[in-house]
This record gives structure tokens, C-alpha cells and sequence, in this order.
């Protein structure tokens, strides 16, 4: 189900809504809004809904950085790396650690679409991708 126009403008506005001061989405804010699409009950509420999902999961992605580590990695690596995001993107940037094994080795940063690979699966890729040419 795709939305319209309309619908779109009403999902993003909803967005804006859903937002704190730091520009971060509210927990309490997004329930708010919930509760007044269950109120009001506005057309196409099936597509509000998907619409307005879609745009509260890239808001919530661009606030996060997921850390994917192979080993372990100390709480000071991860504090720094979520400060130096900060500053790099100019907005308050939180750090999530989620173990990935099949990394072998290094780190893989995501945030929002950007991706920075400093695993040993990454630079295997790489080479082999480099020798397939």
C-alpha cells in the first residue's frame, strides 16, 4: 500500500512532532502521536502508519551508531567512538555494540547509510573483489 501525497506530508509532519529538542526521536512523543492517530482514526491510516514507520526508522538509524565488533571491545572504545560521531555529524550521535563473529576481526560502524568497515572479512572482500577484475 503506497501513500499519497497527502499521507506523506502528514507522516512527515507527524515526524517532526516525534522529535526532542536535540533532534533525536522521543519515546514519549512518538507514543503521543500514536495515540493521536488511534483518536482521530484519518484516512488511509494503514498507509499513515507505514509511511510514518519508514521515516521514524531512517531518524532513528541517523541518531545511532551500531558498533559490530567480532571480539570483545571496551566500554572507553565505545563512548569515543560514539564521541567522535558526534562531532563528525554534528549531532547527538548514540552508540550500540552488537557482536558479530563473522567479522573475524576489526570493526564495522553504521550510521544512517554510511558504513566504515575496519574488519578483516571487509579487507578479505576487498582483495578478492580487487583480484576478480
Amino acid at each position: 500500500m503506497k501513500a499519497d501525497k497527502r499521507t506523506t506530508q502528514l507522516a512527515r509532519q507527524l515526524l517532526k512532532l516525534s522529535l526532542d529538542a536535540d533532534g533525536r526521536p522521543s519515546a514519549e512523543r512518538v507514543a503521543g502521536v500514536l495515540a493521536y492517530i488511534e483518536k482521530t482514526k484519518p484516512a488511509r491510516a494503514l498507509a499513515l502508519l507505514h509511511a510514518y514507520h519508514r521515516l521514524l526508522a531512517v531518524e532513528v538509524a541517523r541518531t545511532q551508531a551500531v558498533i559490530e565488533h567480532a571480539g570483545p571491545v571496551s566500554d572507553a572504545i565505545v563512548e569515543q567512538i560514539a564521541a567522535v560521531m558526534t562531532q563528525k555529524y554534528n549531532r547527538p550521535i548514540v552508540a550500540a555494540p552488537k557482536p558479530a563473529p563473522a567479522l573475524i576481526a576489526g570493526l564495522r560502524i553504521r550510521v544512517g547509510d554510511d558504513v566504515y568497515d575496519n574488519s578483516a572479512l571487509g579487507a578479505l572482500k576487498e582483495l578478492a573483489d580487487a583480484t576478480a577484475i
